[in-house]
C-alpha cells in the first residue's frame, strides 16, 4: 500500500502531502498514524510545516468506510482530534493550502493550522450533522474562533459548504491563488517565516495559542527571554547599520 502521507523536508520546512487520492484524500487510521510520525519529527527537529493534498483534493473528510464501525469507545478516544491537536501544539508554524475539497474532518485539518491559504476552486465546510455524527475534532472551538461564534453556528448547524470566494470573506483563508501556484504561495509564506528569529516565531505561536487569562504576563515573560537573547542583539544590531548607511 502507497504512504498515505508523502514528506518533502529540507532545514526549514517540510512538506506534507495526504496522498489517499482513490479516496480523495480521505483521513483513514492509516493516515492518522503517519500525522503522528510527522508530530514526532517536527517537536524534535522544529520546522515550519506546510499541508497540502494531492490530486487537486486537501482532504475530502474523515474516512466514512471506518467511521461507520466506529463506536463509543472510539469516539472517547478522539483519534483524529489527538493528532489534529498535536498538529495544533507544534513548535513551528502550520500552513495549510487548501486546494479543491476540505470537507469534515479535512477542513478540521485545516483548522488547526496556523496559517490557511485557498486555491479560487476550493470548498470548505463540516456536513457531519447530515451523516448523524457532530464535528468532533475541533471545528466546535476553534471555528469560532477563526471566523466568530455566528458564522461558525451557521456551518456547522446547516452544514453548507463554503467556495473560495465566501471562504476568504468569511476570513478562513488569508489569500487565494490559482491551483498551479498554491504550493508556490505557501513556500513563499514559509520562506518570510524562515527569514525571521526561530526563537521569536516559536514565542509569538506561544502567546497566541495562550488562554484570554495568560496575557499579558505571558507575553511579558517571553519577551524578557527573548530580549535576553544573543539573535536579538545581532538583529537589532544589523538594522540600525542598515539605517545608518
Amino acid at each position: 500500500m502507497p504512504e498515505p502521507l508523502h514528506i518533502e523536508s529540507t532545514d526549514d520546512r517540510v512538506v506534507a502531502t495526504l496522498t489517499r487520492p482513490e479516496v480523495r484524500n480521505a483521513i483513514d487510521q492509516a493516515m492518522v498514524d503517519a500525522l503522528h510520525d510527522l508530530c514526532a519529527d517536527l517537536e524534535a527537529a522544529p520546522r515550519t510545516l506546510i499541508l497540502i493534498g494531492s490530486d487537486g483534493v486537501f482532504a475530502s473528510g474523515a474516512d466514512i468506510a471506518q467511521l461507520r464501525d466506529r463506536r463509543a469507545a472510539d469516539a472517547r478516544r478522539g483519534i483524529n482530534t489527538r493528532a489534529f491537536e498535536r498538529i495544533r501544539a507544534l513548535p513551528m508554524p502550520v500552513i495549510a493550502a487548501i486546494d479543491g475539497y476540505a470537507l469534515g474532518g479535512g477542513a478540521e485539518l485545516a483548522y488547526a493550522a496556523d496559517l490557511r491559504i485557498g486555491s479560487t476552486r476550493m470548498k470548505i465546510g463540516n456536513p457531519e450533522t447530515g451523516l448523524g455524527i457532530i464535528a468532533g475534532a475541533g471545528a466546535t472551538w476553534r471555528l469560532p474562533q477563526i471566523v466568530g461564534e455566528a458564522r461558525a453556528a451557521e456551518l456547522l448547524l446547516t452544514g453548507r459548504i463554503l467556495d473560495a470566494d465566501e471562504a476568504l470573506a468569511w476570513g478562513l483563508v488569508s489569500s487565494l491563488h490559482e491551483p498551479g501556484e498554491l504550493l508556490t504561495a505557501a513556500h513563499a509564506m514559509a520562506h518570510r517565516i524562515a527569514g525571521n528569529d526561530p526563537l521569536a516565531t516559536r514565542h509569538t505561536k506561544t502567546a497566541l495559542a495562550a488562554a484570554p487569562d495568560a496575557h499579558p504576563g505571558i507575553e511579558l515573560e517571553l519577551q524578557a527571554e527573548l530580549f535576553e537573547s544573543p539573535e536579538k542583539e545581532r538583529r537589532m544590531t544589523a538594522f540600525l547599520e542598515r539605517r545608518r548607511r
